[in-house]
């Protein structure tokens, strides 16, 4: 072998066997992260009478849930299941919730019709928004703006720069006698919105085009969702929980979210009515709502974690 041939297979060897070693480390640091949060809790308590409802985790390991009874704010540990109140309520409720990169807590107040924002390390709240609606229930944020849902009226509201929109609903919307919109979630592609819709062909997903309004019907196949509740987006894979059927209905979108395949169902014994996910590592984090029961201040409430598909 000629000298250049030499240090050429030299190089490649040495390239070769970085990548290798690269890999491994690469292999070993993800198992090892893997091996770590398969140590942490699966179910862990929420304080009792607490009424739970949504969830958020944010970048650090840390899940967030808000109380229908009084609006509190509970921060637990994924990694201990220990946790406690970060920020107390006004006797108005918390549904949904969504934290931010600046650790900006954004919150549904349901049928006190209004939006607030709190700081989740200080507890304190920034601001309160009266939207003149009826039941704020659920928020996904996207770049420069929070959406929320109405569950009573065919309408979105937008927060943005500190001011709330409220966006009609047109198209192919239906509005039903009762309790319409839910869960809501950006399309893969970022350009559109998708909301639950539990009236429309007995329960669906529409796609919303946030510019104007005007929603069209999600082609789930012969899938419903009349429980429909909240909406997870991982990629191009949708979870969409089913609350009263203590089920998740997962779901593989084109980009655009104009069509969605049924992938699984997931199931588990510790399901008792969860309305809302989020994830961390590999599994999803989800409360028990009991939304079967009459709940009084001694009423238990807990979280359990399942494994993503």
């Amino acid at each position: 072998m000629a000298p250049a041939d030499r240090s050429f297979a030299r190089r490649t060897l040495l390239t070769t066997t970085a990548a290798l070693t690269g890999s491994a480390l690469l292999a070993g640091t993800a198992h090892a992260a893997e091996t770590r949060h398969a140590a942490w809790p699966a179910q862990f308590p929420l304080p009792d009478g607490f009424q739970p409802e949504g969830i958020t985790i944010g970048s650090e390991p840390y899940a967030y849930f808000g109380s229908l009874a009084n609006g509190d704010i509970y921060r637990a540990s994924l990694a201990t299941g220990r946790g406690k109140v970060v920020a107390k309520g006004s006797g108005r409720p918390t549904v949904g919730l969504k934290i931010d990169r600046h650790g900006r807590l954004f919150l549904a107040g349901g049928d006190s019709g209004e939006i607030r924002t709190v700081d989740a390390r200080s507890g304190e709240t920034e601001q309160v928004h009266a939207t003149g609606g009826t039941f704020v229930n659920d928020v996904i944020l996207t770049p420069g703006a929070a959406w929320f849902t109405d569950s009573f009226k065919p309408v979105l509201y937008k927060l943005a720069k500190g001011a709330v929109e409220t966006v009609p609903l047109t198209g192919d919307w239906q509005q039903g006698p009762e309790f319409t919109a839910n869960g809501i979630e950006r399309t893969p592609d970022g350009r559109a919105l998708l909301v639950v819709n539990t009236f429309a062909g007995g329960g669906g997903l529409m796609r919303v085009d946030p510019r104007t309004g005007v929603a069209r019907a999600v082609d789930l196949g012969a899938s419903k969702l009349p429980n429909g509740d909240g909406l997870l987006l991982l990629g191009h894979t949708l979870y969409a929980v089913q609350q009263q059927q203590n089920a998740i209905d997962v779901f593989r979108l084109n980009g655009s979210g104009t069509r969605g395949a049924a992938i699984t169902r997931i199931t588990d014994p510790r399901f008792r009515i969860p309305t809302t996910a989020a994830a961390w590592g590999k599994r999803l984090y989800l409360p028990n709502a009991r939304f079967d029961v009459e709940p009084t201040p001694a009423t238990d409430y807990d979280a359990v974690a399942v494994r993503q598909v």
